[in-house]
């Protein structure tokens, strides 16, 4: 196998560090703004120091990913760049969803504002991605498409195409992790049984790829033979780690359904009624 370097030009790479970390902390900057904007609208509410804790802990992940010392090691090794993908597309999403910051910014929204992105959260094209199949197709069934073709060197190859990747794998993985224990309201939610089968089909189709990789079958990645594995391994080991994480969230979020209980009062006369006995 091929090993492939990617280069980039003085400005490239600092462009490369400075756009990350400033994206990273306006995002971190505007979540609080909603925080205070959310207790300053409903101070009897107050939001969870806990998902506060969750999102932040999403995007210092996600630093971890897109800066130094590791983003550089990643464009020129494969294991590195399995590193970052399994933060990208799988820990740091998890953390962002635990945040919630689709609840936190209904409250934090004017009631007419809250209402239209309630209405579109509940259409038909904004519920569709987030059911677990669609999400489990985009987020990983697409691992084939990328590492079984050539699409892996092309967007390797190609700045663009990184950056590329690095948004299909952050928002395919958030859909999933909303999909299967995300706190924020989504309608026409699958039931726990179907969320821990598609769960399970991400595991199996996860270890799959793993080993096909590791053992050179069809795999379509130019880069020497140890790193390849190295990032197989990687991948079969942190995304189990990351999937048994996914499971604790949707045990740790899951509530069950209320059943109602005939009342006393309205057991009694039929226990009481003489025609019946």
């Amino acid at each position: 196998m091929q090993h492939m370097h990617m280069r980039h030009s003085g400005d490239g790479s600092a462009l490369e560090i400075v756009l990350p970390a400033v994206a990273l902390l306006v995002c971190a900057g505007a979540y609080l703004v909603l925080v205070h904007r959310a207790r300053r609208r409903n101070p009897v509410r107050a939001w969870s120091l806990w998902r506060c804790v969750c999102f932040l802990t999403g995007l210092c992940l996600l630093g971890v990913a897109l800066l130094p010392p590791l983003a550089p090691f990643a464009h020129s090794d494969f294991r590195g760049h399995m590193a970052q993908h399994l933060l990208v597309g799988m820990y740091a999403p998890l953390a962002l969803v635990l945040g919630a910051p689709v609840t936190l910014l209904l409250r934090a929204l004017p009631a007419s504002r809250a209402r239209r992105l309630t209405r579109v959260l509940h259409s038909r094209a904004a519920g569709l991605p987030a059911q677990p199949v669609v999400a489990l197709l985009l987020s990983t069934g697409s691992l084939a498409v990328l590492y079984f073709t050539p699409l892996y060197d092309f967007a390797m190859a190609h700045p663009a195409g990184h950056w590329l990747l690095h948004a299909h794998f952050l928002l395919s993985g958030c859909l999933f992790a909303h999909a299967v224990a995300g706190p924020d309201p989504a309608p026409r939610r699958l039931g726990v049984r179907a969320r821990l089968i598609c769960l399970g089909c991400a595991i199996a189709a996860h270890s799959v790829m793993a080993q096909l990789m590791y053992g050179g079958f069809w795999a379509d990645v130019h880069a020497p033979i140890p790193e390849v594995r190295g990032g197989a391994e990687i991948m079969y080991y942190g995304g189990d780690i990351a999937e048994l994480l996914l499971a604790a969230a949707l045990v740790a979020t899951w509530r069950p359904e209320r059943r109602t209980r005939p009342t006393p009062a309205a057991s009694a006369p039929a226990s009481c009624d003489p025609a019946g006995a």
